[in-house]
């Protein structure tokens, strides 16, 4: 993921590589990041002896290869607690499940982009791209969309200009003019859906999760697959889901959250 600034000055550089290390998924070798990068090889080096001192990488000696250091495992657990709705939402989520019988997303908005906090699988589980940790894309999805549809006008311009529009499906939504028109009528309504617009078969209804003053702080998602439902059955527990993001807010009134842009 890329963050404005990223690369402004050593820290964000050293941020640079850690973000490398990470995206490869895997223990990675200093050639191969070298490879990724357009770093000269000292000054790849220099980072990686830095962030491995530091304890936010760890390097195997034996293997040659660098891999994220437990410093940052213990940091993630801490963010994880002070700026995730999941602890708050937990057990909103298992009635929500409970209920239902269907897969339930919880998400926060990071640049634009969604990130997936919690999920509770179906009663039958079905495999999709989402799961917690993962980012996926706002424009086409029904929590990314709830979420944008009640960001402050200029929050909302900047999220939009951080959307590649791509194509996932035939319908996507593929522009801005297209997405604003759904936005609001995702106002008008109060919930989002997702028609098969970031994967195939997989379908979703979607409602934000506002604070007092309105700003989304998240999104909480109903998801089937058209295999098993269909968007008029999914449309059945939008109040549900509505009253269900409501009582997260309420009982994350007291939390301070970071800007969902």
């Amino acid at each position: 993921m890329q963050y404005e600034g990223q690369s402004d000055g050593t820290v964000g550089k050293a941020l640079d590589v850690l973000e490398m290390v990470a995206a490869a998924k895997v223990p990675i070798r200093f050639s191969e990041l070298l490879m990724t990068c357009s770093f000269p090889k000292a000054t790849l080096y220099r980072f990686l002896q830095t962030l491995t001192h530091q304890g936010m990488l760890n390097f195997d000696k034996e293997l040659g290869t660098y891999s994220l250091g437990m410093r940052l495992v213990r940091l993630a657990h801490t963010a994880w607690a002070q700026s995730s709705l999941a602890p708050i939402a937990r057990p909103f989520l298992d009635a929500l499940a409970r209920e239902t019988g269907e897969t339930i997303h919880l998400a926060q908005m990071d640049q634009g982009q969604v990130l997936y906090v919690d999920k509770r699988n179906a009663v039958r589980p079905v495999e999709m791209f989402s799961s917690a940790g993962k980012v996926g894309p706002a424009y086409c999805t029904g929590v990314g969309k709830a979420m944008l549809a009640y960001l402050p006008a200029e929050a909302l311009q900047a999220a939009i200009a951080r959307q590649s529009f791509h194509r996932f499906t035939e319908t996507t939504l593929d522009s801005t003019a297209k997405l604003r028109a759904e936005l609001s009528e995702i106002r008008r309504v109060g919930h989002a859906f997702d028609r098969e617009e970031h994967e195939a078969g997989i379908i979703c209804c979607a409602a934000p999760i506002l604070s007092r003053n309105g700003r989304p702080i998240g999104a909480l998602s109903i998801t089937s697959t058209t295999a098993q439902s269909n968007l008029v059955a999914l449309a059945q527990f939008a109040e549900t889901l509505k009253s269900t993001a409501a009582q997260i807010a309420a009982a994350a009134e007291n939390w301070r959250f970071p800007e969902p842009i």
